[in-house]
């Protein structure tokens, strides 16, 4: 089962070290990243001009990747300046204030919504839905945008993603490659999310909870609307028509779940509904409330929000660059120069890992973790998922024990790490929608979701 690891592998390894301490003692991961870069390219191509240029190439390739959630924050964040602006959005959250009145309840109810939703559309378009509507209403009663952001992430890149009851694409790619039937796992998958849905989402808000009773957490301030007024909003709508828009909105968001629902939208292609809408939205209510000036109010908001998008992800775009190369990004970022039996550079030093280890049932357990973790660091969560399936099923047929219980515990490490709650650039659709910075929900996700494997792993091997 194992494969030659190369002074690639190793520098790959040896870096990913440096970042997650750098992130630890909140340092700036840049010019690490760009360094890293730097000499694999240089220690896999032998050519100067060509290493310098892959640190270019490795930010393009993260931008490409990146694009479309760039794109989504920047155009939720622009809609969310123009209803705070006209005073719509006041109206709008008014019901949601009767249902949410403590810190508690915003935190689970938020989640928990969070969840319902991203099992059916997955995460990204959930946290632009959730976002513009329930941040404010939480901001209110209390709960801190860090919270707001850990509740929609933890419960919707976690929970929902690493099951993927509804869609199934997570449970597919592993049962495939474990030679196992999709029910199977899935069933097996059950109670390891639900005992990592708990251990996590109460680790969170027990650890949350505690910081704002020392108030750890400052007011709520301006800045966490991403907005500048650029009115008075008595003077931009009626009071008739911001209760028209303020009904109007949530009723066009409606219909797109309905047309998600019917005409089986998830991922991109619904992100991309939900944004069309929201362009639609900006340019009527700017018409209507800037009269002869909507026009330039229009482009005024786009720009608004894209130097938000563009602000928010900067800091993340060079990280992401070094750990795509860990995936399918090497061959553009630097070349060919990866060995032919190569799968990428996480997947090899998974694959590495699962055949260097004795052969045991708890070993075993701790082994498809870890794997699931490395796999997970390139920041898809679902590229490392064939991989764990087959390292599962080898070893579910070498022990005589439940592959399929193997296998939900590699996905669900996977999925949770990489899908994400760990991975800056993962988890930065929930950031930036909540105005915070992606390396901190990381950190405080970190506990949370550590303490989450580690029992969850525990009680993989009974079951087993």
């Amino acid at each position: 089962m194992g494969i030659e690891l190369t002074i690639t592998h190793w520098i790959y390894l040896i870096f990913i070290g440096f970042i997650i301490g750098f992130m630890v003692f909140r340092k700036d991961t840049t010019l690490i990243c760009m360094i890293g870069i730097f000499l694999i390219s240089i220690l896999t191509t032998k050519s100067l001009d060509a290493s310098i240029s892959s640190i270019f190439n490795g930010f393009i390739y993260a931008i490409t990747e990146l694009l479309s959630t760039i794109l989504i924050i920047s155009i939720i964040v622009a809609m969310s300046n123009i209803l705070i602006a006209t005073g719509i959005n006041d109206i709008m959250i008014a019901p949601f204030t009767k249902l949410i009145r403590t810190p508690v309840l915003a935190y689970w109810v938020i989640g928990i919504t969070m969840m319902i939703i991203s099992l059916f559309f997955w995460p990204s378009p959930a946290v632009a839905l959730m976002g513009a509507v329930l941040l404010p209403v939480a901001l209110k009663v209390g709960l801190p945008a860090i919270g707001v952001a850990m509740a929609m992430n933890l419960f919707g890149h976690g929970i929902a993603l690493s099951g993927d009851f509804i869609i199934q694409a997570a449970p597919k790619l592993t049962a495939d490659a474990a030679g196992l039937p999709v029910n199977e796992v899935m069933a097996a998958s059950v109670p390891l999310i639900v005992v990592m849905g708990l251990v996590t989402t109460v680790t969170a808000f027990l650890l949350l909870k505690k910081e704002m009773r020392k108030g750890y957490f400052p007011n709520i301030t301006k800045k966490h609307f991403h907005y500048s007024s650029t009115g008075k909003k008595a003077n931009l709508l009626t009071l008739p028509q911001k209760r028209f828009f303020a009904l109007l909105i949530p009723l066009l968001f409606g219909m797109n779940v309905a047309a998600m629902f019917i005409l089986k939208l998830q991922g991109s292609d619904a992100t991309a509904l939900i944004g069309g809408t929201s362009i639609l939205i900006i340019v009527t209510i700017s018409l209507i409330s800037y009269k002869n000036k909507g026009l330039e109010k229009i482009t005024n908001y786009f720009i608004t929000g894209f130097q938000f998008g563009f602000k928010v992800f900067g800091p993340v775009i060079p990280i992401a660059a070094f750990f795509y190369l860990g995936g399918d990004g090497f061959s553009t970022i630097i070349g060919d120069f990866l060995p032919e039996s190569s799968n990428g550079i996480v997947n090899d030093l998974s694959y590495s890992l699962a055949g260097s280890v004795p052969l045991n049932k708890g070993i075993s357990m701790i082994t498809v973790a870890i794997s699931g973790i490395i796999t997970g660091l390139d920041g898809s969560g679902f590229s490392g998922l064939s991989l764990i399936g087959s390292i599962s099923g080898l070893f579910g047929a070498a022990l005589n024990t439940s592959a399929a219980t193997l296998t939900a515990l590699g996905q669900v490490a996977t999925i949770w790490v990489g899908g994400g709650t760990l991975i800056p650039w993962a988890l930065i659709p929930a950031a930036a929608i909540c105005n915070v910075d992606p390396f901190e929900l990381a950190r405080r996700n970190l506990v949370p979701v550590a303490t989450g494997l580690i029992v969850t792993t525990i009680v993989a091997l009974f079951l087993a």
